[in-house]
């Protein structure tokens, strides 16, 4: 079994930065990939980064550069870098692994908003 747990999410101004977390607990850490999904209203929910267990990353175009994915595996805890926020990275962001089936975190609110 799996658990994950986000924080970090908040209100942030156009240009702004923003930190998440997401800590696991109940698996071997260092051997999972590690994903951050995010869902807006009316949208299906996307990959935005994934990290492997070798620190290999991968992201969607609209946030390279911007966002950094990264890991601490003595924390057992993945983040979320963000910066030079845009107003259509308004969603609820949530923390992916898979063992076996997919596992999801209870989500965390990003909103980016003037």
């Amino acid at each position: 079994q799996v658990q994950l747990v986000e924080s970090g999410g908040g209100l942030v101004q156009p240009g702004g930065s923003l930190r998440l977390s997401c800590a696991a607990s109940g698996s071997i850490f260092s051997a999972r990939t590690m994903g951050w999904y995010r869902q807006a209203p009316g949208q299906e929910r996307e990959l935005v980064a994934r990290i492997t267990p070798d620190g290999g990353t991968t992201y969607v175009d609209s946030v390279k550069g911007r966002f950094t994915i990264s890991r601490d595996n003595a924390k057992n805890t993945v983040y979320l870098e963000m910066n030079n926020l845009k107003p259509e990275d308004t969603a609820v962001y949530y923390c992916n692994t898979i063992l076996g089936r997919n596992f999801w975190g209870q989500g965390t609110q990003v909103a980016v908003s003037s």
